[in-house]
């Protein structure tokens, strides 16, 4: 299984709206076949950033990367894109299992 954690640093006259700007991103994204799970949060430190949450098979999380959605959400000018205040933060790892159990605690910096 692949698990990736990002963080998104968002302007702060966007914050509030990065749920609606990812909405179309996100429900393709946990329709995907392969994919576990796919959540946003706010970060408890930073009100202007959002956490994601995802895990995906491991041949999956190839095609997520690769899929039309996925390129369009990165793409530069897309709403996701526009709202950032800077550079999203990747934290990934693969881990030996296929539940939350498997994943033991996780520091993110």
């Amino acid at each position: 299984m692949i698990f990736i954690v990002v963080k998104f640093p968002v302007k702060p006259d966007m914050a509030e709206q990065w749920p609606d700007l990812t909405r179309e991103f996100t429900e393709a994204t946990r329709a995907e076949p392969g994919n576990k799970w796919f959540d946003w949060s706010r970060s408890l430190d930073d009100p202007n950033e959002y956490v994601l949450v995802e895990a995906f098979d491991d041949d999956a999380a190839e095609a997520h990367v690769k899929s039309d959605h996925f390129q369009a959400a990165i793409a530069e000018g897309g709403p996701m894109h526009s709202a950032l205040a800077a550079t999203p933060k990747i934290i990934s790892r693969q881990i030996d299992g296929d539940d939350w159990d498997a994943m033991g605690e996780m520091q993110i910096d």
